[in-house]
């Protein structure tokens, strides 16, 4: 190693943030002589940061090696073909984001365009008709991608999973101390800072044991022990634009029947998540705690969930926003110490991961450089606004007037990058995915439609295509999207049928 190298690294709290951590950094870094140490102590115990994600875990997954089928089985996975949005626009309206693409793109452009020349002559089948992921989801059956069918909508198929984040953080905790990573329990009293550059020398647990590190990930969720309570880093507040900021969780029992997707249904002051799993089913409201009591709150969650309670209620407070410096001196805030992002779209599994190879692409030496910080964070807060006005978008779209917290997010203004998205959108239906973003054109599109939001005119190179041409093209991807379906096993099956 070189003298400058990194030696020791010191994860600061557990969960899924911590695991995640140091099971990438153990994969990536384990045979670099590299020291990788997490602290946690069950007496904290964890926040979890949601049971649903996006496509992009299997990458991670992948990276790690993990069997799929024995993954599933650790945690009681479901498989996620996207979410179904309840009451949003209106109240009676439902749609769906899916993780699949919308028919095929022809000449060149997108084919919503061509789906928008269709309806505007009212000979338009409906949008979902053509999306294999929605039709599948809504009757309840699965099946993997099959890339070997090119130019089938089976060749497509994407999907992520439902499943039980405790359990997923005690999998990677046992595949990372396989990798060599050690695990210390403890609490954490003092922390010590280098008097000439501030940076973290230490910390020093209540058994009085104290830890040395080079670089230190925190890890431990919104109160950013070192993050903010020692670097004093400070916050960006997004609470304007998405004002929920509570949250009450209850689990109840399985479903009889496993739908393979998150449900998202909105409520007068905010939205119920419903996330079936294996073994059972999660529940939350989200709300805001200006327009609702905790306690009318968990008496609506009770209320409404599917299936009986097995588990009380859980209360949890958050601040929507950034870290000002997600990457501070020798400190990389990870999960919840840099930021939080309400889970309407399953986002905050996939920015741990993101931040992960983000801080393995830019990994330090001792020197720190800060050009090297200064890009990870402007990366990092690029990925967070990219997100953030996604979710406005579910907001600020809506014609529902029905309570002060739904006039409150129609009416209120939002950034101007999402005013330009909306405003490109609304004139010719263009869609643009920007700086390798999270959500490509067809999350955009499954929105803007779903919440009602119509284009003036579609993209004109639409119009080059003959009628008849048209018709027989949009005829067979209907056709054969129908027929993908037909062979499709029920979720329920395939999840049974795997070794």
């Amino acid at each position: 190693m070189q003298a400058m190298d990194v030696k020791d690294i010191v994860i600061v709290g557990g969960g899924t943030a911590g695991w995640m951590s140091a099971a990438g950094m153990s994969r990536l870094l384990g045979n670099k002589k590299i020291n990788i140490r997490i602290i946690e102590s069950e007496a904290i115990g964890t926040i979890g940061v949601g049971e649903a994600t996006v496509p992009h875990i299997q990458y991670f997954n992948r990276l790690l090696g993990i069997d799929e089928n024995n993954f599933i089985k650790q945690t009681n996975a479901t498989f996620k073909y996207g979410i179904e949005f309840v009451d949003w626009h209106k109240i009676g309206q439902s749609y769906f984001h899916s993780f699949g693409p919308y028919g095929m793109d022809m000449e060149g452009i997108h084919f919503h365009h061509m789906w928008l020349r269709q309806q505007k002559t009212g000979t338009a089948k409906p949008i979902d008709e053509f999306n294999l992921q929605i039709q599948a989801a809504k009757v309840g059956k699965y099946a993997p991608a099959r890339p070997d069918l090119k130019g089938s909508p089976l060749s497509a198929l994407s999907y992520a999973y439902q499943f039980d984040a405790a359990l997923y953080a005690a999998f990677l905790r046992n595949f990372s101390e396989k990798n060599g990573v050690t695990r210390t329990e403890g609490k954490i009293v003092k922390v010590t800072q280098a008097a000439n550059t501030g940076h973290i020398e230490s910390v020093t647990l209540e058994d009085g044991e104290c830890i040395k590190g080079d670089l230190f990930i925190d890890c431990s969720g919104f109160k950013g022990l070192l993050i903010e309570e020692t670097l004093k880093t400070g916050y960006e507040d997004w609470s304007h634009y998405l004002p929920c900021d509570s949250a009450v969780t209850r689990l109840s029992e399985r479903m009889t029947e496993l739908p393979p997707y998150t449900r998202a249904t909105a409520k007068p002051a905010g939205w119920q998540w419903r996330i079936p799993l294996q073994s059972r089913t999660g529940n939350g409201y989200v709300y805001s705690s200006q327009f609702l009591t905790d306690q009318d709150a968990l008496d609506s969650l009770s209320q409404d969930l599917d299936t009986a309670p097995i588990s009380d209620a859980r209360q949890l407070r958050f601040t929507t926003g950034i870290r000002k410096q997600p990457w501070n001196k020798n400190v990389v805030a990870i999960g919840l110490a840099s930021g939080f992002l309400e889970p309407l779209e399953s986002t905050s599994i996939h920015l741990i991961q993101t931040a992960i190879a983000r801080l393995m692409t830019n990994f330090p030496d001792m020197s720190f450089n800060q050009p090297d910080i200064d890009f990870y964070n402007e990366r990092t807060k690029t990925e967070y606004v990219q997100i953030r006005d996604f979710l406005i978008l579910h907001y600020k779209a809506t014609t529902r007037n029905d309570s002060p917290f739904w006039n409150y997010v129609r009416e209120m203004s939002i950034p101007e990058s999402l005013q330009k998205r909306i405003a490109i959108y609304k004139e010719n239906a263009r869609l643009y995915s920007e700086d390798k973003g999270l959500f490509n054109h067809s999350s955009w599109f499954a929105v803007f439609n779903g919440q009602g939001i119509h284009p003036q005119r579609y993209h004109p190179i639409a119009n080059f295509l003959d009628e008849q041409e048209m018709k027989r093209r949009m005829e067979e991807i209907h056709t054969v999207t129908q027929k993908c379906l037909s062979i499709m096993p029920s979720h329920e099956a395939f999840l049974a049928k795997l070794p």
